[in-house]
């Protein structure tokens, strides 16, 4: 049987997370990003288990006191040394799939965003993790260039993404669509691809991640950004966007169910004034929640509404992103889930004195 690329509501074991080190480029926001992240991993231990890739030995003992003494339970939380380039866990994880009802993770190679950015730890995190015993699932090398925010899937067949990410000759220029596309369906087990060819936010380094933009929320409900702001640069691209999903079809004919989410205020780095990527579409699905990215914006209540009328039986929990856009990603981007059968078991470790 092939493989079938699990959507995001899957039953998870486990969100995947990378801890940021004092020399990485958070070093001017570590203090900042790191509250975010310590924000996740306690929303997040609420339901299920966390995996924290972290640069030294140092930060898994402060960070094994500081959760504890947040109140994180020791079963649910698990540290690994394994250093990286950058906290960007949606890119360098791993992407899970099921083949005969059985988890498999699969490891395709990281870039850098086409060479952007230093990656050569990035693109060898998985393959660390997996040697560290930490998947109990087979994990699988693939030669694609390929991210996993580039992705969304029904779970049914059907592949979501942009135009300006995977046919970009930065990742894998050898292949062109026909080619991409095959491989694709081949690998993840998907029937069919749907393409978007609008869509951008300024600031985003991913050449249009689709999930800075649209977002699976079921089989048949897309959450998608919408700009409202007529004066805005977004708009033009974001109305035709708009009109490329209205004009999709699910695969039995029937047109998605549209959702959409509110348009921030634009936000700017204070340092040199340049547009930072915020949106709501960047949100993580776990078991029985969905994380919300804020920006302390007006919009940022419309948001938790609408995402709540997407996910009715979900607990809806907002965390505060501003610090994250400023490296020009969000919460969806810092995060990779694992479903269920990808961790090993491990034996609980007691925190190691008390948090100063």
């Amino acid at each position: 049987m092939a493989n079938r690329l699990l959507p995001e509501w899957t039953p998870q074991d486990a969100v995947l997370l990378t801890w940021p080190g004092p020399d990485s480029d958070w070093a001017p926001l570590l203090e900042r990003i790191e509250a975010t992240l310590e924000a996740m991993v306690v929303a997040i231990t609420r339901y299920q288990s966390v995996l924290i890739a972290v640069p030294d030995a140092a930060t898994r003992t402060h960070l094994t006191k500081r959760f504890g003494w947040l109140g994180v339970p020791d079963h649910r939380l698990r540290l690994v040394v394994a250093p990286a380039d950058d906290t960007w866990t949606r890119d360098h994880g791993p992407l899970a799939v099921s083949q005969d009802g059985t988890s498999r993770l699969l490891d395709y190679v990281f870039t850098g965003w086409g060479g952007k950015y230093a990656a050569t730890l990035d693109n060898t995190l998985t393959r660390r993790l997996a040697e560290a015993g930490l998947f109990a699932c087979p994990v699988e090398a693939r030669e694609l260039v390929l991210e996993g925010g580039a992705l969304e899937t029904d779970g049914e067949g059907t592949l979501l993404t942009t135009e300006a990410c995977l046919l970009n000759p930065n990742r894998n220029p050898q292949l062109d669509r026909t080619a991409l596309e095959a491989r694709l369906k081949t690998e993840l087990g998907v029937s069919r691809i749907l393409w978007l060819a609008h869509g951008h936010l300024e600031g985003d380094d991913t050449d249009s991640h689709v999930d800075t933009l649209v977002r699976f929320c079921d089989p048949a409900t897309l959450a998608y950004v919408r700009c409202d702001d007529l004066a805005d640069p977004h708009f033009p691209a974001l109305a035709a966007l708009e009109e490329e999903l209205r004009a999709l079809r699910r695969a039995d004919g029937e047109p998605y169910r549209l959702i959409p989410l509110p348009w921030p205020s634009a936000c700017y780095d204070p340092v040199d004034g340049h547009r930072l990527p915020a949106t709501y579409a960047n949100f993580l699905i776990i078991n029985g929640a969905v994380l919300v990215p804020m920006y302390g914006d007006a919009a940022d209540s419309r948001a938790l509404a609408a995402l709540g009328e997407a996910f009715p039986k979900r607990d809806i929990i907002p965390i505060d992103c501003l610090s994250v856009i400023r490296q020009h990603g969000s919460l969806h981007c810092l995060t990779m889930q694992l479903p269920t059968g990808c961790l090993s078991p491990v034996t609980p470790q007691p925190p190691q004195g008390e948090f100063p």
